[in-house]
């Protein structure tokens, strides 16, 4: 069959058929009279056969090698395509969220497209010392910057890199606390932790106020530090959580400073006692030493008298740390020439 009729019936173009010629996937063995090239059986079937696997993707190169293969293992260049297809769908996807993140800056030019291009290219860097640089050099994002930055942050796996990147968002200031309070509802435990650390190095009052707004929350990470963040603008509600801080051992001087600060600041002296009355009542040994410890933190009379009910406590150690507690209490409220040394704190 010539090749005129071979393009007409196939709809492969007879510039494909020299090429395939030219290359030696398909070449004609046949010579009409006239010269020109003469497909015999065999050939147009190894015709179809190259035209089905440079349909999946393959390079001419590999075509060829897999049709004069004898021993060819078809299994094993499907996996091969495989690996290939989810490669290639790696980078449309991130072409693609390349693409909407630019466009969700909203850019008004071409200089704010290769701007955002430009910060997209530094925060993603391959190399983590790199991206350490460049967010170093952030100086101070604003408007459209934000939420590349504060995404940045939010899957930034490098320690060092993600710390910088935190302090780039304390210079943006509150423009990123909306974005960083809605990333402590996402599914993503990292990203929630991230974000907590974000709105921590912010330290504005809405970034305080917004962690606070967690409270409560199931990942206990964000719950501790919501709060803490609560307890210190004087929200009752963190009282019971702050109180099972010190249950547990978590962030137990922090959460024992900010009951002090709600019973002696705030007027919550009654909700701070009963809480941690009911938590004595359940506690173990080294929960109610912890307790104990953090009586010595929280002014006021009531905190004093739960410390004279736990000098005579069943444990040995919770006994002396109520009674060296009270000792530190007296030695607050005497004057200074009156003070006794200070010793140390049973541990």
């Amino acid at each position: 069959m010539l090749i005129g009729e071979v393009a007409q019936r196939s709809g492969i173009s007879s510039r494909m058929l020299r090429h395939y010629d030219r290359t030696g996937v398909v070449s004609p063995s046949g010579r009409t009279p006239g010269g020109y090239r003469d497909y015999t059986d065999e050939e147009l079937r190894r015709l179809f056969y190259a035209e089905a696997l440079r349909s999946l993707g393959l390079t001419l190169k590999e075509v060829a090698a897999a049709l004069d293969t004898p021993d060819f293992v078809p299994v094993t260049l499907v996996e091969q395509l495989i690996d290939r297809t989810r490669e290639r769908i790696r980078q449309h996807q991130q072409l693609l969220r390349t693409l909407e993140r630019v466009h969700g800056s909203d850019p008004a030019d071409w200089a704010d497209v290769l701007h955002t291009m430009g910060l997209l290219r530094g925060l993603e860097a391959t190399s983590p010392s790199a991206r350490h640089r460049f967010a170093l050099s952030l100086s101070d994002p604003l408007g459209r910057d934000v939420p590349l930055v504060v995404e940045a942050a939010l899957s930034e796996p490098d320690p060092a890199v993600a710390g910088s990147l935190r302090w780039a968002l304390a210079r943006a200031g509150d423009a990123a606390v909306p974005l960083l309070r809605e990333a402590l509802d996402c599914a993503d435990a990292d990203r929630r932790r991230r974000a907590v650390e974000a709105l921590e190095k912010v330290n504005t009052a809405t970034s305080r106020a917004a962690l606070a707004q967690a409270l409560p929350h199931h990942d206990p990470l964000v719950n501790r530090r919501a709060a803490l963040a609560a307890g210190a603008d004087g929200d009752p509600a963190s009282i019971p959580v702050l109180t099972g801080l010190i249950v547990e051992g978590h962030d137990d001087g922090d959460a024992a400073g900010t009951l002090g600060a709600l019973a002696e600041r705030h007027g919550l002296a009654l909700e701070v006692d009963r809480a941690i009355a009911r938590a004595l009542a359940d506690g173990r040994p080294e929960q109610r030493l912890r307790l104990t410890s953090a009586l010595a933190d929280i002014p006021g009379p009531m905190a004093v008298q739960r410390l004279r009910e736990l000098t005579s406590d069943p444990d040995r150690r919770v006994a002396s740390a109520a009674r060296f507690a009270l000792e530190e209490t007296k030695s607050r409220t005497l004057p200074d020439r009156e003070a006794p040394a200070r010793r140390p704190r049973p541990r």
